[in-house]
């Protein structure tokens, strides 16, 4: 566990929080950090919230990392799309707790958490990899297509629309927005709902649900490591 990422565990509630500096990169370190967080968390058999820091869940990948070289940035993908591959198929709820902006990356984590909650504000929620000029990878494809609303899929992956939070509520990237000073409780208040579910017909539910959708991530983060020669 680094600093870059928090673990709170009270009353069967694991609140893991991202904290990197303004943008709240996400960088190998900070998936390191996020990892170990959900190990714990599947040790304390604790219903998850992720959250990030003040106006900001995260605005994606640690962009000093990807503009190392095509094999840097291919590998901070391959963790990325690992790592969001685990939280579709974690065997505890997961509620997203979006405490702001959520672009790139941060919108996928979105894409792949089991409840999303965002604020009102002035925040920007989207993928803006078309824009700065990033061909989408094959996992974001499907990950996108998994959740967006279809009217909402191209305009999504293809054109980049960002969205505010409640246009990321019709779009698919949230399910609901609280007032600012409403996110923590409205995401305890889930959490301990969700703690009422039977945990192993969650688990069995949601891996029997997402079966093919996990099986084509899995050959798309294949696919994505070979277009990038990370498989050489």
């Amino acid at each position: 566990m680094t600093e870059l990422v928090s673990y709170d565990l009270k009353d069967g509630v694991a609140t893991i929080a991202i904290s990197n500096g303004k943008a709240n990169a996400l960088s190998h370190e900070v998936f390191e950090g996020l990892n170990a967080a959900l190990d714990r968390a599947e040790q304390d058999k604790a219903v998850v919230i992720l959250t990030g820091q003040p106006g900001v869940f995260s605005a994606g990948y640690d962009l000093k990392e990807m503009q190392k070289g095509p094999k840097e940035a291919a590998a901070l993908v391959k963790t990325g799309s690992t790592f969001t591959r685990r939280l579709a198929a974690f065997p505890l709820p997961i509620i997203g707790a979006c405490s702001g902006h959520a672009i790139a990356k941060g919108a996928f984590i979105l894409l792949s958490v089991d409840h999303r909650i965002g604020i009102e504000g002035p925040f920007k929620l989207g993928l803006n990899e078309v824009a700065i000029g990033m061909t989408m990878h094959h996992a974001g494809i499907e990950i996108a297509r998994h959740r967006l609303a279809p009217a909402h899929f191209y305009r999504s992956v293809v054109n980049a629309e960002i969205y505010n939070p409640q246009g990321a509520v019709e779009a698919g990237f949230l399910d609901e927005v609280v007032a600012q000073d409403k996110l923590v409780e409205r995401a305890t208040e889930l959490a301990l709902h969700f703690k009422t579910l039977n945990m192993r017909a969650h688990r069995e539910t949601k891996v029997k649900a997402k079966a093919d959708y996990l099986a084509l991530l899995d050959r798309c983060i294949e696919q994505d490591a070979e277009h990038l020669g990370l498989n050489g």
